[in-house]
């Protein structure tokens, strides 16, 4: 499955969407090995990209889209979830990211060193579920800017490249390094969020991760994991 969003136009994408490729990291003292981030420099999405990211959004089932989201205001945190459609929505907290972070999440296990782009697994579901798994709605609590990093490939896709027995597997992130090291391509786009903006993503299907990349600001974070139809909240794009 490749990455779908959802948009009404295409010019309000391509305006806060950017794209590059990805590669590993080796011997580095802030990432992992083989931690998976962005090449650069990151480029305007052309109008061709713009329609494999959107035509599809219609077809794909609500676990499986990508949203960019506008939350009415004034955004009452403890209540936010509570008409989107999932009473049993899970708040996962909140996260800060410095200002100027090429990527956001850090191992607490490896000295805080960041994982890079990474699949999620609160759900722990099978190669034959794994797109059924919730999605995460996310909303920059600023003071900056920040941005939503996506792989245009689903981890089942590298997880069925990476190994014979696929059907059998968990889809990990480690598949993703091994997919990368093993030259194989992917896209990574980058969705740029204004404070009090966010989306609702599959983030245990799509590789993703957050950055602050030349914002001069610090951004905080919260999230929520849920099963959300498509439209709960107003749409940026």
């Amino acid at each position: 499955m490749s990455l779908a969003i959802a948009a009404t136009g295409a010019a309000a994408l391509q305006e806060r969407c950017e794209v590059t490729t990805l590669r590993t990291m080796r011997g580095s003292l802030t990432y992992g090995d083989h931690a998976v981030v962005p090449v650069g420099p990151w480029t305007k999405i052309t109008d061709e990209m713009e329609g494999s990211l959107t035509e599809p959004a219609a077809m794909i089932r609500d676990s499986a889209l990508v949203e960019l989201v506008k939350p009415p205001e004034p955004i009452a945190l403890g209540t936010l979830t509570d008409r989107l459609g999932d009473p049993d929505a899970l708040y996962l907290g909140q996260a800060n990211a410095p200002a100027d972070t090429f990527t956001t999440t850090g191992n607490h296990e490896n000295e805080g060193r960041r994982i890079g782009l990474h699949v999620d697994n609160w759900d722990k579901l099978p190669y034959a579920t794994k797109h059924t798994a919730r999605r995460r709605l996310c909303l920059n609590l600023g003071p900056g800017t920040r941005y939503l990093l996506l792989g245009d490939l689903d981890i089942r896709v590298v997880c069925r490249t990476v190994h014979e027995d696929f059907a059998h597997r968990y889809p990990h992130t480690d598949d993703l390094r091994q997919f990368i090291d093993d030259g194989h391509l992917m896209l990574c786009f980058r969705l740029r969020l204004e404070p009090g903006e966010g989306y609702i993503a599959p983030t245990e299907l799509f590789p993703h991760d957050g950055s602050t990349e030349a914002q001069p600001k610090p951004s905080t974070a919260a999230f929520w994991l849920g099963n959300w139809p498509r439209g709960v909240l107003p749409s940026l794009i």
